[in-house]
């Protein structure tokens, strides 16, 4: 026989530990972020660092899908109202987060940001509704317009601008100078296999005598080819200037970027660390009491 009690426990005992879990994770991050000091970009040393600094543009600048408005970096997400009965909610029908880098200056260096798998939070960000499933597509006319007759959608878009003040903490390396050149013979192997992988082409190239195979010969002349290409690559790399990268750092390092500055990440964290353990408690007590009743 059915009964909701289980059900209950299930709920309560996922409750007590993903409070615990949210508990220990923010708090985790509270420590990194108030023992590692800030860094100047051009004396931070490789790994793990602070930095805090103003946002600039580099090349063309980003369009923010709903409002069009020019930024650095984008997060949107549109969501449509439903009803099922009584029971109401709004249900994410798309989202989208930019994947352009970002460029920091602190007035001692620049660094390059890669956002990708960074917890991302801007100072920008704008909520509104309408009726239209995008709110710069064009109204529905005809059956469509009978269709999404009474239809609600709510809209939010967060964004990065120039000049906005940015804290960032995460995996610093630099790149450039040499630093990343790849051992010559290693590169001439791998072009060598990237080269066979399209057997066809290598022939084309390579296949003097056109008797559909490469002799020995013509083998050497591979060979020869991918060792210029590796030794070209090579100083190419060595010839890169020198340029700081902000990277996500290794599991269990926070990699967060902020228009907030640190103090104040400090104090949502906490915050947000006691609403896990007060959810951990609650569910532990639910827990016990449910036991108790069901044996």
């Amino acid at each position: 026989m059915y009964d909701g009690r289980w059900v209950a426990l299930a709920f309560s005992l996922a409750a007590l530990v993903g409070g615990a879990w949210w508990c220990m994770w923010r708090l985790s991050q509270a420590h990194h972020l108030r023992d590692t000091p800030t860094s100047k970009i051009r004396s931070a040393a490789q790994g793990f660092v602070e930095l805090c600094g103003v946002l600039h543009e580099q090349g063309m600048p980003q369009q923010a899908p709903l409002t069009r408005q020019a930024c650095l970096w984008w997060r949107y997400r549109i969501e449509e109202y439903r009803r099922a009965g009584k029971n109401s909610r709004w249900q994410v029908v798309e989202s989208a987060t930019s994947d352009a880098w970002l460029l920091l200056d602190d007035g001692s260096g620049q660094c390059l940001i890669d956002p990708l798998g960074a917890e991302v939070r801007p100072a920008t960000r704008q909520v509104w509704e309408g009726s239209l499933r995008h709110p710069l597509g064009e109204a529905p006319s005809g059956f469509r317009a009978l269709l999404s007759f009474g239809k609600r959608y709510r809209y939010t878009e967060e964004r990065l601008h120039a000049g906005q003040p940015l804290y960032a903490i995460g995996w610093l390396q630099t790149q450039g100078g040499g630093r990343q050149a790849n051992n010559e013979q290693r590169r001439q192997a791998e072009l060598i296999r990237q080269w066979k992988a399209d057997y066809p082409d290598l022939l084309r190239r390579f296949d003097r005598n056109r008797d559909g195979q490469l002799d020995a010969q013509e083998w050497q002349r591979v060979q020869l080819a991918a060792r210029l290409e590796a030794q070209e690559e090579q100083q190419r790399a060595v010839q890169a200037p020198l340029q700081q990268v902000l990277s996500k750092p290794a599991e269990g390092l926070p990699y967060i970027l902020s228009c907030a500055g640190e103090d104040e990440l400090l104090r949502k964290f906490y915050w947000q660390a006691l609403g896990g353990a007060l959810l951990c408690l609650a569910g532990a007590a639910a827990s016990h009491w449910l036991w108790q009743r069901l044996w």
